[in-house]
């Protein structure tokens, strides 16, 4: 299925080794470098507009422009799980004016496809994680577990296990419960939703007791209690909800984490220098006061990874995340 959505697009792949070698001539010596961008950079993000890829990607890429002095054009490229979007940036040429908005699709795809026209590891140049947003832990007010803790043992429990809701099959909240379901022997059974909004209003109608919601869309209902948060399954609190404790915290499982998170990626073969530029540039923008308040009204902490880390973090996600999905045999939608 994924290979033929994506042919038309394979057939137009650059020769990036040539051009990149053309690319190394015109800026090694850092002259021409000085100059970077001379035109519009085009931003793509492979989600459609008002999700959270392209939230963070739109006052990111307003920063930039400012920061930079050129337009930065954000381009909505939604389908197949972000795949669609990932493949025109891995076959773009690699002359630093197309860059990617990425999220953690790059890392659940390997897994999730047979098959995918291109390679979350060899065919990207990472620039940083530019933010992460915890998921959060949410039941029903009348639901008895009052911790992380309670509620797993209440899974092993009843009959059954008890069933959680998420936005959807393979998303990162259901892939919360997975992780929950694999390190702490839990016995949670997902129902899939078809976004975050219906399941939100199952959990307060109480037609599901249990959700991994987004943090932005739960703190409103956990505000006016008609939610109860359990826990937030990053490895530090939230700033948005500190005095909700993490899942490691709460249910004793170090290390265990699943989040969102935004990224920057250019092609392969992009030369050093425009990686490390643009880089310098993301860095700076996520210093501005202005930057880091309104990325933590939406839930989200900034971060402004190394490349080289972000490198790591990608295949460290890739290898975790497979054997999540594996054990949970999980399909894509």
């Amino acid at each position: 299925m994924v290979g033929s959505e994506f042919r038309w697009i394979s057939a137009l792949r650059p020769q990036p080794i040539l051009l990149a070698a053309l690319l190394v001539v015109a800026f090694g010596t850092g002259g021409a470098l000085g100059e970077y961008p001379e035109r519009p950079v085009r931003c793509l993000i492979p989600q459609s507009p008002g999700g959270a890829s392209d939230t963070v990607g739109r006052i990111v890429a307003q920063k930039l422009a400012d920061q930079f002095g050129q337009q930065f054009v954000v381009d909505n490229r939604p389908g197949a799980t972000g795949n669609i979007g990932h493949e025109i940036v891995a076959r773009a040429a690699p002359d630093g004016y197309t860059m990617l908005f990425t999220a953690p699709n790059l890392v659940t795809s390997p897994s999730l496809y047979a098959k995918l026209p291109f390679d979350p590891v060899r065919d990207f140049a990472p620039i940083s994680q530019l933010a992460l947003s915890p998921n959060i832990w949410i039941v029903h007010p009348s639901f008895p577990g009052k911790s992380m803790q309670d509620m797993i043992e209440l899974t092993r429990t009843r009959a059954g296990g008890i069933d959680f809701a998420s936005s959807g099959a393979a998303s990162t909240q259901h892939l919360a419960g997975e992780l929950l379901n694999l390190s702490a022997g839990a016995h949670l059974v997902h129902i899939p939703y078809k976004g975050g909004g219906p399941a939100l209003i199952d959990l307060i109608g109480g037609r599901v007791q249990v959700m991994s919601s987004s943090l932005p869309s739960a703190v409103p209902h956990i505000k006016t209690g008609r939610v109860r948060a359990l826990a937030v399954t990053s490895l530090a609190r939230s700033s948005a909800l500190p005095e909700v404790p993490t899942v490691a915290e709460s249910a004793g499982l170090p290390g265990y984490e699943a989040i969102t998170w935004q990224g920057l990626a250019f092609p392969r073969a992009t030369p050093q220098p425009i990686v490390d530029r643009m880089h310098r540039g993301v860095v700076a923008v996520l210093a501005q006061n202005d930057v880091t308040a309104r990325l933590r009204d939406l839930g989200y902490e900034p971060v402004g990874s190394s490349p080289r880390e972000f490198a790591a973090y990608i295949k460290a996600e890739i290898a975790k995340w497979g054997k999540v999905i594996a054990a949970g045999k999980i399909k894509a939608d």
